[in-house]
């Protein structure tokens, strides 16, 4: 008898304690593995600073106007709007991005050009639980119209009711989605995931997070049952990361099924809490590293995965996507080094490959990328797309990158600050920006973030009590410091508070007033990190430098024939400034006088840093240009190996923030 008592008295500690994941904000429910980090509801995280503006260049560029600027696919006739036109991914991609960034602005008429999307979607829902465009229809040029009852597109549809309801609280989003769970289930048995195409069975996480965030919200025990099931059906990336070498292979697998799928075993980890799951995803980004990665955090996948050469491309959608990945498993797991990655990417290779005024993308882009012309190059898809791989355009190369580009600034700022489990905030990506958010026994709070980083290492958090009743209020304060860091330096209200080093938390536990001040000091040294023939990037913080090259744009336009499918225009970059450098080798001990770092405060301070114009960072470096390294191809000829000499003289040559760049070579060899 008193051995049940001290079990039942064990299992009700444990249980509390599971309850007890935060007052404020639902973590995962038992039996689900507790996350260390909680999303906060959209809206709570504001953009300030250069990162609002990026916001708003969305707001006034492609993002508010799709529906117009691709009225084929976007337009009345869409599937998704019960129309007879495009029913597949472009729509739902659209609106996965245009619906957050209407809510972080708090945006009425944004908001109202998504309502017709959701209420199409929530009223489309048949009695069985079935949702979205249900008839398949005749081929029509630059449409997808068959398969209206594949898997894939309904989990985006999925992504978007979950942002909705997590802004604006609409309760038939629940009754929606455990309606369609319990048809999921009952249905995938006899027509499973790859039933009409292999695309969901890739992208089967993102159905699998949807179905745990509703599990979450209401307990219902099958939701658990259908999630084994979706794990069952989908692709086997445990068996594909530990035991097969896909990854050291050239075209395995599609670049972005890989960008997206990269994330399933995180999120069935919360389910099944073994550790192969996390291993496997750690083996995959050091495999991917090894032999397809590039530096600015991406990996060579021109539609299929293609190894590690700078010249190889790299797809848009890729990276928006795999910076979703890295949100939601770094809130799962808490590993820092997802997080040290999402930067990397945001800030090196997402704003190189949308043009400032947010209108065009490249479908590609290339770590060294000397030339942006129409041209046939190596890429797999180059036989499809007419040459437009590389050049800017909406539509130029494959037009899936101009509907899901929308989603990369927009989810990144609402990522950036979580809830903890000690009914804390965290800040574990860094922008300019402010979160409004309920801490400790549930006073609401709101803290500022100023800062110019990443194009500088000091990063103010100002803290304000917004509940009048309250004139102090405890609560942890959790930030981040980077693994490039070695150490941080950490002051509150001008008092030292504590040095951490880097790759680890800080965590702040007080009693804060309005006006009480954090200041966050991440010093930045010169490194460099080892590519392709032993090549080098050098990097400075989160960001990695490209060569500077003198810019010149043209805008060209497309035939009367080939406008229907690419657009009416598109945007060539070309250059005079010579580009075969070899960075000259130095000892490792002298790096930092090797390079000089030179800062432009007045730039720094601006709001909208990514062109090279308004780059407010320059590296100078010795270097010396190698003759025999020449254009092949309309792209830098065969790298030469860092053991090579060059009789050339010894010249400075400047380089600035990758994502500065459009013309770069980011990947240098060393000269002796």
């Amino acid at each position: 008898m008193l051995r049940k008592l001290v079990f039942l008295s064990l299992l009700i500690t444990l249980l509390c304690s599971w309850s007890k994941a935060n007052d404020h904000y639902p973590n995962n429910r038992y039996p689900l593995k507790r996350k260390p980090y909680v999303e906060l509801p959209l809206g709570a995280i504001k953009a300030k600073g250069w990162l609002l503006e990026m916001l708003e260049r969305q707001k006034q560029g492609a993002s508010s106007q799709m529906d117009e600027l691709y009225p084929t696919v976007m337009g009345p006739r869409n599937g998704w709007l019960g129309g007879d036109g495009d029913q597949w991914e472009r729509g739902p991609y659209w609106i996965d991005g245009l619906l957050p960034l209407a809510y972080l602005l708090d945006d009425q008429a944004l908001k109202q050009k998504v309502q017709p999307w959701i209420e199409w979607a929530l009223s489309s829902q048949q009695e069985n639980g079935f949702f979205g465009p249900a008839k398949d229809y005749s081929p029509e040029p630059g449409l997808q119209r068959d398969n209206s009852a594949d898997w894939w597109p309904r989990m985006v549809m999925l992504k978007i009711l979950q942002q909705y309801h997590s802004a604006t609280g609409d309760q038939r989003v629940i009754t929606f989605m455990s309606k369609y769970f319990r048809y999921q289930l009952e249905t995938l048995p006899t027509v499973p995931l790859g039933n009409w195409t292999f695309w969901a069975e890739y992208r089967a996480s993102d159905n699998l997070q949807a179905v745990y965030w509703l599990y979450n919200l209401t307990g219902e025990p099958f939701l658990l049952d259908l999630g084994k099931l979706l794990h069952k059906q989908g692709f086997d990336f445990v068996d594909m990361f530990l035991h097969r070498d896909d990854l050291t292979r050239f075209n395995s697998i599609h670049c972005v099924n890989l960008a997206q799928g990269i994330k399933a075993p995180v999120i069935y980890y919360q389910q099944q809490p073994e550790q192969h799951f996390l291993d496997a995803v750690k083996k995959a980004f050091s495999d991917i590293r090894q032999y397809n990665g590039q530096p600015q955090g991406m990996y060579g996948g021109d539609e299929g995965l293609h190894g590690n050469n700078p010249t190889q491309g790299s797809e848009l959608c890729s990276a928006v996507e795999l910076m979703f990945s890295l949100e939601k498993m770094m809130e799962v797991t808490g590993d820092l080094d997802f997080a040290d990655h999402l930067e990397r990417i945001a800030f090196n290779a997402l704003p190189t490959q949308i043009t400032d005024d947010f209108m065009d993308k490249q479908y590609l882009q290339q770590a060294n990328q000397v030339m942006v012309t129409r041209h046939v190059r190596n890429f797999y898809e180059d036989h499809n797309h007419s040459g437009t791989d590389l050049t800017y355009g909406l539509l130029t190369g494959y037009p899936c990158c101009a509907s899901n580009m929308h989603q990369g600034w927009p989810k990144f700022t609402q990522h950036l600050w979580y809830a903890t489990p000690d009914n804390g905030l965290a800040a574990l990506i860094y922008s300019p920006s402010e979160v409004t958010a309920k801490v400790g026994n549930g006073s609401l709070v709101k803290i500022v973030e100023e800062t110019h980083y990443p194009m500088d290492d000091r990063l103010t958090f100002t803290i304000h009590v917004v509940d009048q009743k309250d004139k102090a209020v405890e609560f942890p304060l959790h930030l981040r410091v980077p693994a490039w860091c070695v150490e941080a330096a950490i002051t509150v209200n001008g008092v030292p508070d504590q040095q951490v080093k880097g790759g680890a938390m800080a965590v702040i536990r007080r009693t804060w007033k309005s006006g009480d001040k954090v200041e966050l000091t991440l010093p930045m040294d010169i490194k460099t990190s080892r590519w392709y023939e032993n090549a080098i990037a050098v990097e400075r913080g989160p960001l990695v430098y490209g060569l500077k090259m003198a810019e010149n744009w043209e805008t060209k336009t497309f035939g009367e024939a080939e406008q229907t499918r690419y657009g009416d225009t598109y945007q060539e970059v070309t250059s005079t400034t010579p580009w075969n450098y070899g960075i000259v080798a130095f000892r490792e001990q002298d790096i930092q006088q090797h390079f000089e770092v030179v800062i432009d405060e007045q730039k720094q301070k601006g709001t909208y840093p990514w062109n090279i114009e308004n780059a407010p960072i320059q590296i100078k470096a010795k270097a010396k240009r190698i003759p025999s390294w020449r254009l092949y191809n309309e792209m830098t000829g065969p790298l030469p190996y860092s053991t090579g000499h060059s009789d050339a003289p010894v010249e400075e040559i400047i380089l600035i923030p990758y994502g500065c760049t459009t013309l770069r070579v980011s990947e240098f060899p060393l000269v002796r």
